[in-house]
C-alpha cells in the first residue's frame, strides 16, 4: 500500500509538471496544446459529467496516477522498474500518439497543428523525465 501511496504521489507531482509546462507554453506562444490535458469530450458517459472544469483536472491527474502506476508495476516484471530512460520513451511516445485524440473532439487543438503535437510531445518527455527521476528517488 506504502508503494502505491508513492506513486500516487509522484502521479500527481508529474501531471502538476506537466500542466505547468503547458500552461506556460500557451502563456508563452498562445498554442492551445495545453487545453487537450482536460478534454474528454470524446469519451463516452464521462463526456456529460458537470462541472467539465472539475472532470477535466480529475481526468488529467487520474490518468497521470494510473499511467505511473501501471508502468511502474509493468517495468517491475522486467525489473526495469527504477531505470529512468524506459519512463522517457514510454510517455514521449504514447503521448505523442494520444495527441491524435483531438481529433475525436471539437475542442481545440487541431490534430493537424504540428506545433501543438511538438510542444505536446515534449511537455509529455518532461513527464516521462520527472517520473523516472521520481521513481529512482523515492521508490
Amino acid at each position: 500500500m506504502k508503494k502505491i501511496l508513492k506513486l500516487t504521489a509522484i502521479g500527481l507531482f508529474a501531471g502538476l509538471i506537466l500542466m505547468l509546462v503547458l500552461k506556460i507554453i500557451l502563456i508563452l506562444t498562445g498554442n492551445t496544446a495545453y487545453i487537450l490535458l482536460f478534454n474528454f469530450d470524446y469519451v463516452p458517459i464521462i463526456k456529460d459529467l458537470e462541472p467539465v472544469w472539475l472532470f477535466g483536472y480529475l481526468f488529467h491527474f487520474l490518468t497521470c496516477i494510473i499511467s505511473v502506476v501501471a508502468l511502474f508495476f509493468i517495468l517491475k516484471y522486467w525489473n526495469i522498474q527504477k531505470r529512468m530512460l524506459p519512463y522517457s520513451i514510454v510517455y514521449t511516445l504514447g503521448g505523442g500518439a494520444l495527441f491524435f485524440l483531438t481529433a475525436l473532439s471539437h475542442q481545440p487543438p487541431e490534430a493537424t497543428d504540428v506545433m501543438a503535437w511538438f510542444y505536446w510531445t515534449v511537455a509529455h518527455a518532461i513527464f516521462g523525465f520527472v517520473v523516472g527521476v521520481s521513481i529512482k528517488k523515492w521508490m
